[in-house]
């Protein structure tokens, strides 16, 4: 799930803001109207809670993770398509100088999504969103770890408390296993886990192909790579889909691919601090679905595991946000006046 306003700033770790950094600032990016991008933010989170959901009731029907991530992957290229289209790059989306760089983001990627869509099916709703809020905080440690970023100990800090609160919803399904009662419960939460590290990986991945391609580039190939390489779950029992599954999962598809690109485009109306909370309304919108449809109702340790998580996220936006601020003010001290 790359993205908008700026290269490989330090720290960059809120929803959304690993794959904020992906979109060099231009002239469009310049435009500043924050109503109007929390307004496709929102949206955004809105059409990946569609996507979830969908993916959720055809994986509960059997149907092979590898499979539905080919559907989603194949359909999701409708939308960008249309996308590249409309802006007039859908040739130059081709070209690129990182092919290599490509095929990594697509494979870590594709197995971030896998992880992420079995864990979905295994878990409630709730949990699999709360503990996959575990992502932005595992991209700051890779930061600092492979692009040398300078993490300071508030950010570590916020990093070690939100852990925490990941830690306060899995123990609880993982410490099951041993009965044999959470078995299936403990696979999603180990799923889900490894779909963070995966996807934290991709994160930085992306951050070092933005220094050479558009984005338009790298969403255009990760949707390609991820649907060519989900065809190698073929013979472990891909099930031919029904009309109505089929139908499903090109809602799912198109919700996925479209929700990419309003996410892209909410960040070029306002700043990374001002859209990336707005990513925690997924949480609500998961507890209602998750209750509704699916009739799971939140344990008191994902209530209290989650605030912890949210918190930790907030206190890193609000970091950066600072850290934004001493910088812009920064450069106009040392801009020449007149």
């Amino acid at each position: 799930m790359a993205d908008p306003i700026r290269k490989s700033g330090p720290g960059v770790s809120a929803p959304g803001a690993a794959s904020a950094a992906a979109v060099p600032r231009t002239a469009e990016s310049e435009t500043r109207s924050p109503l109007f991008g929390i307004t496709l933010k929102v949206i955004s989170v809105l059409s990946f809670m569609v996507m979830v959901t969908i993916i959720k009731l055809v994986g509960q029907d059997d149907m092979p993770v590898g499979e539905i991530v080919f559907f989603r992957s194949a359909f999701a290229i409708l939308p960008v398509m249309a996308y590249l289209l409309a802006r007039g790059v859908l040739i130059e989306a081709w070209k690129t100088e990182r092919p290599f760089g490509h095929m990594i983001r697509g494979l870590v990627g594709a197995t971030a999504m896998g992880l992420n869509f079995l864990g979905i099916t295994l878990l409630p709703l709730p949990d699999a969103i709360a503990i996959g809020y575990s992502m932005p905080l595992l991209t700051v440690v890779f930061a600092a770890i492979f692009l040398g970023e300078k993490v300071r100990l508030f950010r570590w800090s916020a990093v070690a408390v939100g852990i925490c609160g990941v830690l306060v919803i899995s123990l609880p399904k993982i410490t099951l296993i041993e009965s044999g009662l959470g078995s299936r419960e403990a696979m999603g939460v180990f799923a889900i886990l490894g779909s963070a590290v995966f996807a934290a990986t991709a994160s930085i991945q992306i951050r070092r192909l933005v220094r050479t391609e558009q984005t338009h580039t790298i969403v255009l190939y990760f949707s390609l790579s991820s649907t060519l390489l989900a065809l190698v779950t073929l013979p472990f029992g891909w099930v031919v889909p029904d009309m109505t599954t089929l139908g499903l999962m090109l809602v799912a598809g198109i919700c996925g691919g479209g929700a990419q690109l309003l996410l892209t485009q909410s960040y070029r109306y306002a700043d990374v601090s001002t859209i990336a909370p707005f990513e925690y309304c997924s949480i609500i919108i998961g507890l209602a679905v998750g209750y509704l449809l699916f009739d799971e109702t939140p344990t008191m340790s994902m209530l209290i595991g989650t605030v912890i998580v949210v918190s930790a996220g907030i206190a890193i936006i609000y970091r950066e946000h600072r850290l934004g601020l001493e910088r812009r003010a920064q450069r106009k001290l040392v801009t020449p006046q007149g």
